[in-house]
């Protein structure tokens, strides 16, 4: 029986941050389906074993994190195993009218989506915790490169932070052979739609301004990811892919 797959991910050790709910959590979950072995980290222990739980196999590991502390960075970096893939899932947003902007919310935001992941991977570069060959995936989004919101102007800058970092360490990690690239996701369906702050007819009609009629899932994020993280991408770096159901071709 021919089980050639290009996609799969078996043996490949990945870290993966803002693991414990999400995306975060349903990309761990979908690259240890693929054959992975997961480093899981976020801030909420009890959240972070759920997500090893869910995951098939038993080689898995977590570690308890908020990447905003540099000593905690610098002690994972000790910790984790040799990597062949890094996914940047943890962030945050943060609604604020543009007037109402200022340092203690800007520096909130551009620490957790762009300083602490970019940091990270600098510091497993230079430690030698990458192979040669690795795959550095972050987390985007549409508002950034693509589009805003109002009231996430500092969500959309920290965003459009992390798609420009993410060329320039293209370019940089090549002769490695390390690939960097990020996953520019619309609206996925995840907890934070269920939390009541926005009703079900608000998001019925934001639904319909989708050219395929749905938000995207969790899940499918993590299938793009898988892309980027196997051998069937060895030839793509310094790419920003959209995932956004068609919303900004209107």
């Amino acid at each position: 029986m021919n089980s050639y797959n290009p996609f799969s991910l078996k043996g490949k050790k990945i870290l993966v941050t803002g693991a414990s709910s999400g995306i975060g959590r349903a990309i761990a979950i979908e690259c240890a389906k693929a054959g992975a072995v997961l480093v899981v980290t976020g801030r909420n222990r009890q959240r972070l074993e759920e997500t090893l739980g869910l995951l098939p196999g038993s080689e898995h590991d977590l570690f308890v994190a908020d990447i905003n502390n540099d000593a905690v960075i610098d002690e994972l970096v000790a910790t984790v195993p040799v990597l062949e893939g890094l996914v940047h899932c943890a962030g945050i947003v943060k609604t604020v009218p543009f007037p109402f902007v200022n340092k203690e919310s800007l520096s909130l935001v551009m620490n957790t989506n762009f300083m602490a992941p970019t940091i990270l991977s600098a510091k497993l570069v230079k430690k030698k915790k990458l192979i040669k060959g690795a795959s550095i995936v972050f987390i985007s989004s549409v508002s950034g490169t693509y589009c805003s919101v109002l009231g996430n102007s500092i969500y959309t800058a920290s965003k459009s932070a992390v798609d420009g970092i993410a060329k320039g360490m293209a370019l940089d990690l090549a002769h490695q052979k390390i690939r960097v690239n990020t996953i520019n996701p619309g609206m996925i369906d995840t907890a934070i739609l269920k939390a009541g702050i926005i009703t079900e007819e608000q998001l019925e009609a934001d639904k319909k301004l989708y050219p395929l009629g749905r938000y995207g899932r969790p899940e499918e994020v993590a299938y793009a990811a898988i892309y980027l993280l196997s051998d069937a991408s060895e030839w793509i770096t310094g790419t920003n892919l959209l995932m956004d159901g068609g919303s900004t071709l209107q």
